[in-house]
């Protein structure tokens, strides 16, 4: 184990100190200086190598959490990264964007802060990168079978190398430009700078995974088409549709979901030049949305030079302590103060947004807002408290209701759930024979783990209905939840 009394010894959580606010809203590199590999060493040694690794329950993926630990305590890289990729397909994505529910499941959290394992994880890929140890690994022989993969965010991508070292001969499907889905266009530069995204994409192909960026099944290639040309078929295209706020106004220039903001600025960043972009440049934001994607609108806001940012949320403020009714190991819902809320802007809660005003040009001008009250259990506005916030930019980050449906339903006939998901069963094989699902097209808006857990698991279902057997891990089925997580 590590330092068998180095929680004893250091008790204090250590994390990378961000970069000034200043220095980092004048790019998008990363937020985060550069790590101390002394304190990196002192905070794996933290790790207690329970009876009971609850932090294995709390994230999907089942990583051997206490094995890297203790060796990056012992400052043996080569064998960590050997142990953290044996569960997770792309750490560097995990380490950088991922909520942490290994850290709220942490034994050691009981009665101190939890072990830092995020920022472990994302150092020991970094380091791996660093030092030349992330290799090709490419079948040592093919077995003639054929899968496609449609959609390449992290479930798509996790699908594809299971399965492409397995020996099967698989094609990427993205419709986007790039491949990376959500990790290319949803996720600001600040957050992940795409160089890492770059190198995995590299070794993917050394591999022999096949990408066809810019076409789109359905339109370009019929999902029936694609289902004959190949033996399997995986639907990895996430949960793409945005829930929207339908009230007063919505149809006003300058409202617009958040997505569509953030797909623009991350092709800027890029280099792309985008006619038209959506820019908070000189503009009263408001950002209606108090998740992950909320704070994405708000850091982007930042460096395009907006003149204020207005963040809503119709709920209550969380609480800054775990509360009782989430005790441990489940994972709690804390108040965060997440990179972007550091760099300004005004949080606001039980906000209820009533309508959005124009200025008779049909542009927003303002929005109409109510403190929210709760009413048999229904979050409602409250009447007489009504105010306005200028906005000349309103970006709508609600959360996402589920994938596409009309052209998987139509040309394959698969079936969805109540919820707006694709119908799968426990093998993940949709009603549509040969085609599988896998992430948040099956399972509804869900973190990174989730998407690489159930990649890992459907190349897995897809193997053994190749092949009629399977050496490749399933980590979970489509109905287990993590510990504190229910599927959206």
């Amino acid at each position: 184990m590590a330092d068998p009394k180095g929680f004893l010894k250091t008790t204090e959580r250590e994390v990378p100190a961000r970069r000034p606010v200043p220095v980092r809203i004048m790019d998008w590199k990363e937020v985060y200086e550069p790590g101390d590999s002394a304190v990196l060493r002192r905070q794996a040694g933290r790790c207690m190598d329970c009876g009971v690794p609850f932090c294995h329950q709390g994230c999907p993926l089942g990583n051997l959490i206490p094995e890297w630990n203790d060796l990056t305590w012992r400052g043996e890289g080569r064998a960590a990264i050997e142990r953290l990729h044996a569960t997770n397909n792309f750490p560097e994505f995990t380490g950088r964007l991922c909520p942490a529910p290994c850290e709220s499941a942490c034994v050691l959290g009981i009665n101190q802060p939890a072990v830092t394992i995020k920022q472990i994880e994302v150092s020991i890929i970094d380091e791996a990168f660093a030092g030349g140890w992330v290799e090709a690994e490419p079948p040592g022989r093919l077995t003639g079978k054929t899968v496609a993969v449609v959609g390449s965010g992290p479930a798509g991508l996790a699908a594809a190398q299971q399965l492409t070292r397995a020996g099967h001969t698989v094609a990427v499907y993205e419709r986007d430009d790039r491949i990376g889905g959500l990790l290319r266009y949803g996720i600001p530069d600040f957050k992940m700078e795409k160089r890492h995204l770059e190198l995995r994409l590299r070794q993917m192909r050394d591999e022999g995974t096949r990408f066809r960026a810019g076409v789109e099944i359905g339109v370009d290639i019929t999902w029936a088409d694609l289902r004959n040309r190949y033996d399997a078929v995986i639907v990895a295209t996430g949960a793409t549709v945005p829930r929207d706020l339908p009230i007063p106004g919505r149809d006003l220039d300058g409202v617009h979901f958040a997505m569509e903001y953030l797909v623009e600025s991350n092709k800027a960043t890029a280099g792309d030049r985008v006619p038209n972009q959506i820019s908070a440049e000189g503009k009263h934001v408001v950002v209606i949305g108090g998740g992950d994607t909320g704070a994405d609108c708000i850091g982007t806001a930042h460096r395009q030079g907006a003149l204020s940012v207005t963040n809503l949320a119709i709920g209550k403020q969380p609480p800054g302590t775990r509360p009782d009714s989430q005790p441990w190991p489940m994972t709690p819902t804390l108040f965060e103060v997440a990179s972007a809320h550091e760099e300004g802007g005004e949080r606001s809660y039980l906000a209820s947004t009533v309508e959005f005003l124009g200025n008779g040009g049909g542009e927003v001008r303002a929005l109409r807002v109510a403190e929210t009250e709760y009413v048999d259990g229904r979050r409602v506005p409250k009447s007489g408290t009504e105010r306005e916030i200028p906005a000349d930019l309103v970006l709508i980050a609600m959360g996402f209701t589920g994938p596409e449906q009309d052209a998987v339903r139509d040309q394959l006939g698969a079936q969805f759930t109540d919820r707006g998901n694709v119908t799968r069963g426990d093998d993940y094989e949709t009603t549509a024979p040969g085609v599988f699902v896998a992430g948040d097209a099956g399972r509804g808006q869900s973190l990174i783990v989730w998407a690489i857990a159930e990649g890992r698991a459907v190349a897995a279902q897809v193997d053994r209905h190749l092949m009629g057997e399977t050496a490749l891990p399933s980590p979970v089925r489509p109905t287990d939840v993590a510990i504190g997580h229910r599927p959206a």
